[in-house]
């Protein structure tokens, strides 16, 4: 069943304009209306803050005010209206370190440059069907940063002491923008 995203609004981020230009044809075609664009970081926070759409797609190397920095200030500045928001960070540079760097600065998901629309796809449909439980700790806000179980693990440490959990009104806040996603039920003729 294909999602429902005529009602989801998503904010697009790049400084190349054919690039920018792509991913809202991309998205346009998955079903999204609810569009808006932005050119830098700090044209992209005013929008965020005006629009709050329900996910973010940004570069990463942007003049003057980058991805990262984007997402530091979505995650951890009292004006983001949702510091929950799922963020997907594009960048063509792929080293292990990059992408690292990426989550842990908040991004939900890495998308490598250049891309195909499957993979841009991928990306939100992950999102969607597999939403990560959120840590704030004191260097840290953010998606959790572990998606595979530790092999061997056998402690009850795991996110009970080293994290402070997220009230659940937050959460369901999340889980309920990350619902309207998922798509509806056909109904059969009889």
């Amino acid at each position: 069943m294909p999602y429902q995203f005529h009602n989801t609004s998503v904010l697009v981020v790049d400084d190349m304009k054919p690039m920018l230009q792509l991913v809202v044809k991309v998205l346009g075609i998955f079903g999204f209306r609810k569009i808006y664009t932005a050119m830098d970081g700090e044209d992209a926070f005013i929008k965020f803050c005006h629009h709050a759409p329900d996910i973010v797609i940004t570069d990463w190397q942007m003049e003057p005010t980058d991805g990262d920095e984007l997402i530091d200030r979505i995650r951890n500045t009292k004006k983001s209206p949702n510091p929950f928001v799922p963020i997907i960070l594009m960048s063509g540079y792929t080293a292990l370190s990059r992408v690292q760097m990426a989550r842990d600065k908040g991004a939900t998901e890495f998308l490598v440059k250049p891309f195909r629309a499957q993979d841009l796809y991928n990306r939100i449909e992950q999102m969607i069907e597999n939403p990560r439980k959120f840590v704030d700790c004191q260097v840290y806000f953010g998606p959790d940063r572990r998606r595979r179980k530790a092999r061997g693990y056998e402690g009850l440490r795991r996110r009970q002491i080293d994290t402070h959990n997220i009230s659940s009104d937050a959460m369901r806040e999340v889980h309920d923008i990350l619902s309207r996603l998922k798509p509806e039920p056909l109904n059969k003729k009889e």
